[in-house]
Formats: structure tokens, C-alpha cells, sequence
């Protein structure tokens, strides 16, 4: 049976213009994103080949510490915009960007 969360008052849902975007070289996994967003929007995991593509030596160093684990927007349909993500990030590691179209 699934939980259901209760949606903070601070996270009015906005507009669907925005989608929250992980920096691959400044994310440190330390699931902050996770725990605060009410619609289930992250997970931390093993990033994917490609998803490691590009990383600065920085970003490799953050993974090899971190066993290649980062946040990952993993339900960008499910975002409201709220930007509890970005407050929560320890590591500024969160932005929100237009939506693709």
C-alpha cells in the first residue's frame, strides 16, 4: 500500500512551465531533494552511462566518491514548480528551467 504524502503549504502548485534540473557536477546524493518534494519527483541512483557523459573532472570526482549515485528527476511530468527542491539542496546543485517543448 503506498503512503500518501501531505503537501505542504509552502508548495502551491504553479504554472507546468518549469522542470527542476540536477547539475551532474555538483550533486553529492545526499537525497535532500528527495525527502522534501511532495510529488515524488527525484530518486538517488546509479547513474547511467550516459548520464555520466560530460561531467567535469569535478562531476567524476563527485561520483567516484559518491559510488556514481546522484539525484535524478526522475517524474518530471509529476513537478509542480514549488522550488522546495532548490531550497533543500545543499549543494545549489538544483535549478528550475522552462519546460521543454
Amino acid at each position: 500500500m503506498a503512503t500518501v504524502r501531505e503537501i505542504p503549504r509552502s508548495c502551491k502548485s504553479q504554472p507546468p512551465g518549469q522542470v527542476p534540473v540536477v547539475d551532474r557536477n555538483r550533486c553529492e546524493a545526499k537525497d535532500d531533494c528527495v525527502r522534501v518534494c511532495p510529488y515524488d519527483v527525484f530518486e538517488v541512483r546509479v547513474l547511467t552511462p550516459d548520464e555520466r557523459a560530460g561531467v567535469s573532472i569535478r562531476g567524476r570526482l563527485n561520483l567516484l566518491v559518491h559510488r556514481n549515485r546522484q539525484a535524478v528527476v526522475a517524474r518530471p511530468d509529476d513537478c509542480h514548480a514549488c522550488g522546495l527542491c532548490v531550497a533543500a539542496c545543499p549543494e545549489r546543485a538544483i535549478r528550475l528551467t522552462p519546460r521543454p517543448s
